[in-house]
């Protein structure tokens, strides 16, 4: 359903980040770090901070989705709690987009977990289990909302994000395998301007058009640690959709648009394989792991063919 599932769950992301801030390289990533013993102290520092962190974490939530209900939801009068089939909706970008969200979050709650020094494979479940949990609450309240509707679909795809951390770090002890985010402006927007969104930043949030989900292989780490390929040079697999003004493929055909799918081939910037030793660049290429960075591509739909983009954002 069209309600900004990626601006959600970005915003859920920057809250626990805050919490935890500048989760540092575990032993399973220190191919860019060193291990020092200021690296332990930092351990027991934190450690002796997570009860007042993980209070403060269930206090910024609560707030948080009081501020997410009222910000969503508000203008419509809440109705009793249904559900609703939207599966079929938006060619699945906002399942896209509830994976994603679900992915970082749970990615977030493993590290901060393996920071306060717990055990590998409680920081895995447990942590790898964040995105879900803080994702599927948010359902209740489209649950009650008249334009919306608890959705199984959505549920599932929280599941799968979480799903795919906790797998990759049992399999891997890192993640290689990383689900990224990028947008541009399209002129589908201008066409409904109350549904997707009125100028750029409303756009950003609500125009599904020029929102584009990539996965992002961390190649370097399937290749022996001799190999010559930079760390830091991802390829990138892109998934969107266009021509997608109303759902209804009545309402659209009668502005001459038929939804279509793309694909996409790219190249990706691996932030967190630049070494550095400043914190807040840590912390700062921390968050932008979340998105794609802007890079030629190569794009195929089945209405134009194939497509070369000299930079696609």
């Amino acid at each position: 359903m069209l309600h900004s599932s990626a601006f959600r769950s970005f915003f859920l992301f920057l809250l626990v980040f805050q919490l935890g801030l500048t989760p540092f390289k575990t032993k399973a990533q220190s191919t860019y770090t060193h291990e020092t013993e200021a690296a332990a102290d930092t351990l027991n520092q934190f450690s002796r901070r997570l009860p007042w962190l993980a209070a403060g974490g269930a206090t910024v939530y609560v707030g948080g989705l009081a501020l997410l209900n009222h910000a969503w939801y508000q203008e419509n009068k809440q109705t009793s709690f249904h559900w609703f089939n939207d599966a079929h909706e938006w060619k699945q970008l906002d399942k896209a987009g509830h994976f994603w969200g679900a992915f970082h979050e749970s990615r977030l709650g493993v590290d901060l977990r393996r920071k306060a020094g717990v055990p590998e494979k409680k920081a895995i479940w447990y942590g790898g289990a964040l995105g879900f949990v803080l994702q599927t609450p948010i359902e209740y309240f489209d649950g009650r909302s008249p334009a919306y509707g608890a959705s199984l679909t959505d549920i599932a795809a929280n599941a799968a994000g979480s799903l795919a951390v906790i797998t990759q770090q049992l399999a891997w002890g890192e993640i290689r395998l990383t689900p990224k985010y990028s947008f541009h402006r399209t002129h589908y927007a201008p066409l409904r301007p109350n549904v997707l969104g009125k100028g750029a930043t409303e756009e950003f949030l609500k125009d599904y058009n020029g929102h584009t989900y990539w996965l992002s292989v961390d190649l370097a780490k399937f290749l022996s640690p001799k190999s010559r390929f930079p760390k830091w040079l991802n390829p990138a697999l892109g998934y969107g959709a266009e021509e997608m003004v109303y759902n209804d493929v009545d309402a659209n055909r009668a502005l001459g648009l038929h939804a279509y799918r793309q694909y996409y081939l790219s190249v990706d910037l691996n932030w967190q394989a630049i070494p550095t030793r400043s914190k807040f660049l840590k912390s700062a290429f921390y968050v932008l792991s979340i998105f794609k960075f802007p890079a030629p591509a190569l794009e195929y739909n089945r209405k134009q063919g194939w497509k070369m983009h000299g930079v696609y954002f």
